[in-house]
């Protein structure tokens, strides 16, 4: 199975995944548009990714280009472009995918999602968000967004 997320870098949120047994374009796309439906107006933004295929597609650029956002990529060879991401597929597999055998790829699926919605969100805290989860910390900071406004 392939998981493709999306994280946004300002709250440490995972604002759009998708989970398929192909690592296709159709899937980085699918995880975009899952992105772009949850945070509303994205245009402007960058979305920053490794150099895979599905990344590069003609696909996924035109997804890019039709909501307005810049895609960019690290440099061959380069991991600390895409540390944060590659920090939290590290998160995934110790508290997912290495904790038992999965019978089901539906098994998996539910796990993933329930992991990623339930404790990475929920529960986990962040030192980089001082000590918040992700959704706390979204919260507060468009309330302070809204107040300020």
């Amino acid at each position: 199975m392939y998981v493709c997320a999306i994280k946004d870098a300002y709250s440490n949120r995972i604002v759009g995944y998708a989970i398929s047994d192909r690592m296709k374009s159709r899937l980085a796309v699918a995880a975009l548009e899952t992105a772009i439906a949850r945070r509303g107006h994205v245009a402007g933004c960058v979305v920053h990714s490794d150099r895979g295929s599905q990344f590069r597609s003609r696909k996924f650029t035109a997804a890019l280009h039709r909501h307005g956002l810049v895609g960019s990529m690290g440099q061959v060879g380069s991991a600390g472009d895409n540390a944060a991401m590659e920090s939290f597929f590290s998160l995934l597999q110790k508290n997912v995918l290495n904790r038992r055998r999965w019978t089901t790829q539906d098994e998996l699926r539910i796990a993933i999602v329930t992991w990623i919605e339930r404790t990475y969100h929920r529960h986990r805290r962040q030192n980089a968000l001082g000590k918040l989860t992700p959704t706390e910390y979204d919260i507060i900071m468009s309330q302070t967004a809204n107040q300020a406004a």
